[in-house]
């Protein structure tokens, strides 16, 4: 894939209200894992049982930090989507599926709405691009500048 194709993005700048909502939280969720490693970081991973929940923590914490900034900023927005994406998944089949299959579906449903709309938003994300406020954008723009 170019990365023409990468930046570019005919989304419309309305498409600024969805990154600011889904790198926020992923940006917020990963500051959570240092602050409070305890009850968001390795803690809660030994308790829900990812393997190397040290090592794991601080990994996953960083992947959000880092993807969720250039997701605000509208930068590589979609290659930023995809390791959010895998960390959301794992979210979901670690936390929200045993709910599902211990107490059923209107448990799961109130605990999952978060992460069903973080995934959602990203899946968009990956889809559109970061729209036209966006540095993905102006990165596109000069480019084409610089080829025409």
């Amino acid at each position: 894939m170019s990365w023409e194709k990468i930046l570019q993005s005919r989304a419309p700048a309305a498409t600024l209200i969805v990154r600011l909502l889904v790198g926020g939280v992923f940006f917020l969720e990963g500051v959570k894992k240092f602050l409070f490693a305890e009850q968001w970081g390795a803690g809660r991973f030994t308790r829900i049982g990812i393997p190397a929940p040290q090592i794991m923590g601080p990994f996953v914490g960083v992947v959000e930090i880092v993807c969720g900034l250039f997701l605000l900023v509208g930068l590589l927005t979609r290659l930023a989507s995809l390791p959010l994406i895998i960390d959301i998944s794992v979210a979901i089949a670690s936390t929200k599926v045993p709910i599902l299959l211990k107490s059923g579906f209107w448990p799961m449903e109130a605990e999952a709405r978060t992460d069903y709309s973080m995934l959602l938003g990203l899946i968009f994300l990956l889809i559109v691009g970061a729209g036209t406020w966006s540095l993905d954008a102006w990165m596109a723009s000069r480019r084409e500048r610089r080829k025409g």
